[in-house]
Formats: C-alpha cells, sequence, structure tokens
C-alpha cells in the first residue's frame, strides 16, 4: 500500500501531466474555434453573454388599459388587469 507522500508525489506529477496535456490541446482547440468562428461569420461580440433582459424583443402593443396606460402585445402570460375580461375592448 502506497504512503501518503507517496499518493502526494503521485497526485502532483498527474497535475503537472495534466497541464502539460492541456498546453498541447490549447493550440488545437483555439485553431479550431477560429476555423469555426470564420466559417459562420461569428464574431467576439456574439459570444459574448446578454445581459438580463437585453434578449427580450418587444412586442407591438396590441391591448391597452386605458386607466393605468398598462400594455401587453398579446403573447405570454395575460397580465392581470386583463384577466376575467373582454379583451377585444382593450385592442389597439
Amino acid at each position: 500500500m502506497a504512503t501518503y507522500k507517496e499518493i502526494q508525489a503521485k497526485i502532483e506529477d498527474l497535475q503537472r501531466q495534466a497541464a502539460a496535456q492541456r498546453e498541447n490541446e490549447l493550440g488545437a482547440a483555439v485553431q479550431r474555434i477560429r476555423e469555426m468562428m470564420s466559417e459562420y461569420g461569428i464574431t467576439v461580440n456574439d459570444l459574448q453573454t446578454p445581459k438580463k433582459g437585453a434578449n427580450k424583443k418587444s412586442g407591438t402593443v396590441q391591448f391597452r388599459n386605458t386607466e393605468t396606460g398598462d400594455t401587453w402585445s398579446g403573447r405570454g402570460r395575460m397580465p392581470n388587469w386583463l384577466s376575467g375580461k373582454d379583451k377585444e375592448q382593450f385592442r389597439v
């Protein structure tokens, strides 16, 4: 059975091997990514994570509450102010 020190030495050796292997594979991975970016016309900006809410498309307003000014595009969950009412009364 291996001692604690022997196991730790093996761990350190494997970590060195893993780091070296990562360096060997990194160049090829970057090259593949560059090729795909070129092939599909992807820019660095395309890879940025959009900020929360930035991906929402503002729909065309189809319904408006004239009392409060609230609007609804007709997409997604129906708002509470329109629930149980004839929505055609609120159509813009």
